[in-house]
């Protein structure tokens, strides 16, 4: 099962390749105060593919990393959310998993009854409710989001850093220029604030990181 292959679909940083490798290879973003420890298999994916999801992508809690609301994805939302696919083993997406809830990678995740029933709750976290939304060229896509629904839970504004990486990530996946990124932003529950021709200038060019890769322990 570990080596069996699944879409990990993205709506969020990791729609940025840049900031995926962070999490397979391991490695601190520039001016992050976290060290990924990296996957076990830190192979780059296959290969990816834009992906339009039933529902809506909103910004709640509040992320010490970005310095402002994470994106969540409630698939009960009116409209259809961008998203990226991202073509990895079972393994990989496990350790992906657990280094988004602050924990060590290397527990293999039981993927059948969200495979099955399309959800499976593993915990209370921010992520740890998996989603199957369908499947693409008979693989099956496989996300994660809070077990909550939007409306029970307050917005929180996204920092325009966390807003750029997931612009950019919409621009390599999807193809769309900085206005068109800034557009679907601009108008998602807790990013409302910005005006879609002033966010597009911050997404006129795409941001990359600059991984410092260390070894030993995790955050």
């Amino acid at each position: 099962m570990a080596d069996r292959a699944i879409w990990y679909v993205s709506y969020g940083s990791n729609m940025h390749a840049d900031r995926l490798a962070i999490y397979l290879s391991g490695g601190t973003p520039p001016g992050g105060n976290r060290t990924y420890p990296g996957a076990r298999d830190p192979r780059p994916p296959r290969r990816s593919a834009a992906v339009w999801l039933p529902g809506g992508v909103y910004f709640a809690t509040h992320s010490p990393v970005w310095h402002g609301g994470r994106a969540f994805y409630d698939p009960t939302l009116p409209g259809q959310a961008a998203a990226r696919g991202w073509l990895i083993s079972t393994q990989q997406f496990s350790d992906i998993t657990a280094q988004e809830m602050y924990r060590e990678p290397g527990v293999d995740l039981d993927l059948a009854d969200v495979l099955t029933t399309g959800r499976a709750q593993l915990g209370d976290g921010r992520y740890e409710t998996l989603l199957c939304p369908g499947y693409r060229d008979g693989v099956p896509m496989v996300t994660f989001t809070a077990p909550w629904h939007a409306a029970d839970v307050p917005t929180v504004a996204p920092s325009l850093p966390y807003l750029r990486m997931l612009g950019a990530g919409l621009i390599a996946a999807h193809g769309w220029d900085a206005h068109k990124a800034a557009v679907y932003l601009a108008g998602l529950d807790g990013a409302t604030a910005w005006r879609p021709d002033s966010l597009a200038h911050h997404l006129d060019g795409t941001p990359r990181l600059t991984m410092s890769r260390e070894s030993g322990t995790g955050p």
